[in-house]
């Protein structure tokens, strides 16, 4: 089984994420190693509770920790009028009450794992600090995706920024300029904001659920989420950017891809968190990263059908 271990800000999108990997390590496909949040979407904490809920209802026994409380060198912003008051549209879940080192988690999944999917799909808080924490083992980290940056494209936070890069911009700068022994897989707003879920989609997605239990809160996740989208004059939809890149880490639907460098603005408020890929090579620097171009988004919607198809006929199995 492929190794798995998601780095997230839940969230709705990434809620759906924890959702299609939980669904794919019932049936085999991997095993889940543990579950960290960074602060973004809401808190850390809270999203580690938000974390822990999604897997208690999808009976999954992973580690859920909180990592680091905010970044770095810029103050904390988080967006409730996107994700709801707690993260999870109209739910209301509670914070998360453990407690443990996530890098030491991370540590031990490196140390065990040699082939460790990490996916972030999150603010690179965590990633960043975790190259300053344990040098040794974030060199050894051999496959990371990551769901940011709105490259050579329109941003959604700001003309040209992404959320997670702007939230945390210096981390993202940090973790492209030093990145560690595997090229990133860099799942940009280009191709995440493609993948989209409406009443009608979702309406497929509870029937394929069937029984499970899961299927009856997530009306109430995804109205908050089709809500805000139609007031930014997106229509009654919701852009799912976190489960597509779960899908492309774990290459279970088609992608093009191409090697390139990546470079995150830090420094200047304007363009903060603006996301660059050089991809005529003007730089003659090396390669960092490898941007995900197209997805097959049909594949996608086909992949996530699929497994909710094998949580409904596993619903008491831990």
């Amino acid at each position: 089984m492929t190794p798995v271990l998601i780095d997230c800000d839940p969230g709705i999108d990434d809620t759906l994420a924890l959702l299609y990997l939980a669904g794919l390590h019932h049936v085999g496909g991997i095993e889940l190693v543990g579950v960290t949040t960074t602060a973004g979407n809401t808190t850390a904490v809270q999203a580690a509770g938000n974390a822990r809920w999604v897997l208690d209802e999808l009976l999954v026994d992973a580690p859920v920790l909180p990592g680091r409380p905010h970044p770095a060198q810029t103050p904390l912003v988080t967006t409730p009028e996107t994700h709801g008051p707690t993260g999870l549209g109209y739910l209301d879940v509670p914070a998360a009450d453990a407690a443990g080192d996530w890098a030491e988690l991370w540590a031990r999944g490196v140390d065990k794992h040699p082939d460790l999917h990490l996916i972030v799909t999150g603010p690179l808080t965590n990633l960043a600090a975790f190259r300053d924490s344990h040098p040794e083992h974030y060199a050894r980290l051999r496959r990371v995706t990551v769901m940011g940056g709105a490259v050579n494209y329109r941003g959604n936070t700001t003309p040209t920024a992404e959320w997670n890069f702007w939230v945390d911009p210096h981390a993202a700068a940090d973790v492209f300029a030093h990145p560690p022994q595997g090229k990133i897989t860099l799942c940009s707003l280009e191709v995440t904001e493609r993948f989209l879920i409406d009443p009608e989609r979702l309406e497929e997605l509870i029937r394929a659920l069937g029984p499970h239990p899961v299927a009856a809160h997530l009306p109430e996740i995804l109205r908050f989420y089709f809500e805000f989208h139609e007031a930014q004059g997106e229509g009654y939809q919701a852009q799912i950017h976190d489960l597509l890149t779960c899908m492309i880490a774990l290459r279970t639907i088609p992608y093009v891809d191409t090697s390139t460098t990546i470079a995150v603005e830090a420094h200047s408020e304007l363009m903060r968190g603006t996301s660059v890929a050089d991809l005529r090579g003007h730089w003659h620097r090396s390669h960092n990263a490898r941007l995900v171009t197209d997805a097959d988004i049909d594949a996608a919607h086909r992949e996530l059908l699929r497994v909710a198809r094998a949580l409904a006929g596993r619903p008491g199995i831990r």
